[in-house]
């Protein structure tokens, strides 16, 4: 059941976390710090900020959900396994399929499916990510490293924090990028008041994130561009992109008001049937943390994407001229051709 209070006199002008630590000291600081990250703390029904300040009146409601299991059950569920040796797994992962237990998914997910495959992860890392180092979001397809051992997870861990694993996708996105090319070096963290989503931020009020793109294709409506991460943060390339105004399509959290509806029913339909966004993580390069080689992975565009490229490309192809055939007369009666003069007589 949900905490119903209200914010008495004295409390005026302490800060939401600090306050919440006070009523409810059955539930840790982090935890608390936690829900209202995760937006299950409201403020006269709104979601807020953890330093937000209080005024005397005001109805505060705190719903905490039941917390996960810390252990993982192992689940057999098919892995697309590009690499794999004693250190290291490399996986192509589906749309549609969460990289680790959160809120909403306890079950499913891809921690689930590595324990299955590989055993020795369930020692590697925080117990519900086994041996994960990286994420990709639920609706985004492409490729993903794990850590086998807790040496590769210390190794590539490292590696990620000091930006020296490449990372290449390939997205469609709304709207006609003008620039060729580009960098996004925008401060993204967590929105202001919805705080299940990110939003760029203010300098200073998030963390530096760094994206350069570069634009593939041009149609009418739509780019189709590659972006590579400088940085990894929640959401990144959705959040850059739709700062321009060109959020990614199939990306229903991060689309604009502004975004055109899509009237082609057959585009639209592809649309649908992306299952997920239009999102792919194209190439994946690290150093292997034991041998020291320098690894580099490929994966090929989804039909999901494929087939909405063919589309756009048939679309915006200039329409065939019209072959232009030689002018022919027909004889008139008396054999005079139509078009012909008739000469004196």
């Amino acid at each position: 059941m949900p905490e119903s209070l209200i914010v008495e006199p004295g409390a005026a002008g302490r800060r939401l976390d600090l306050w919440l630590a006070a009523k409810l000291p059955q539930v840790s600081r982090t935890r608390l710090k936690a829900l209202v990250a995760e937006g299950h703390v409201s403020v006269d029904g709104r979601a807020v900020k953890a330093s937000t300040r209080l005024k005397a009146g005001q109805h505060v409601v705190v719903t905490i959900p039941p917390l996960p299991p810390q252990t993982l059950t192992a689940e057999l569920i098919p892995l697309r396994v590009i690499y794999e040796d004693a250190d290291v797994l490399v996986v192509d992962k589906p749309a549609r399929l969460v990289v680790h237990p959160g809120a909403g998914q306890r079950t499913g997910t891809l921690a689930h499916a590595l324990l299955a495959h590989a055993p020795s992860t369930a020692g590697v890392g925080g117990p519900r990510r086994p041996g994960i180092v990286h994420r990709l979001d639920k609706g985004t397809s492409g490729l993903l490293v794990v850590a086998k051992s807790p040496g590769a997870y210390a190794g590539l861990t490292a590696e990620l924090a000091a930006r020296q694993v490449t990372r290449r996708y390939l997205a469609l996105v709304h709207g006609e990028v003008r620039q060729a090319e580009g960098t996004i070096d925008a401060p993204v963290g967590r929105h202001p008041r919805h705080r299940t989503r990110m939003a760029v931020l203010p300098r200073g009020k998030g963390k530096r994130a760094v994206t350069r793109f570069r634009v593939l294709e041009r149609f009418k409506g739509f780019t189709y561009l590659e972006a590579q991460l400088e940085t990894g943060r929640t959401h990144q390339i959705r959040v850059h992109l739709a700062s321009l105004c060109h959020p990614v399509v199939g990306d229903l959290t991060y689309r604009l008001r502004s975004t055109p509806r899509i009237t082609d029913p057959a585009l639209a339909a592809l649309v649908d049937g992306l299952e997920g966004v239009a999102l792919h993580a194209a190439t994946l390069a690290f150093t292997h943390p034991a041998t020291g080689a320098r690894l580099e992975f490929a994966s090929p565009l989804p039909n999901r994407i494929e087939r909405l490229l063919a589309y756009l490309r048939v679309r915006s192809a200039p329409s065939p001229r019209p072959t232009r055939m030689p002018l022919t007369s027909s004889p008139r009666p008396g054999g005079e051709r139509q078009g012909e003069g008739r000469g004196p007589r």
